[in-house]
């Protein structure tokens, strides 16, 4: 069975994380059966299952993109009202 990533986990809401550790225990019960053809159909299941939190993760980090941009350019435009202030400052003397 393949884990999504602790992230992912992080993500789902408790129904979805209560499901996907059922599914992770089915799966590792018909592994020690060699079970793979039955494995199979629980990993799509469960990569089903996550789609929805690797879209919230994927929204966090666009999210995280548009502040960083925000954040970058008022940090630009401070700097620049620095400049003139001092470049005021200085023709005043």
């Amino acid at each position: 069975m393949r884990h999504c990533s602790v992230q992912v986990r992080g993500l789902l809401t408790r129904d979805e994380l209560d499901r996907y550790n059922a599914l992770i225990e089915v799966g590792h019960f018909l592994e020690t059966e060699k079970r793979y053809d039955h494995v199979a159909v629980v990993q799509k299941e469960i990569d089903i299952l996550i789609l929805p939190a690797i879209e919230r993760l994927k929204e966090k980090s666009r999210q995280r993109d548009r502040d960083t941009e925000a954040y970058l350019a008022r940090k630009a435009q401070l700097e620049a009202e620095l400049a003139a202030a001092l470049r005021d400052d200085e023709d005043e003397d």
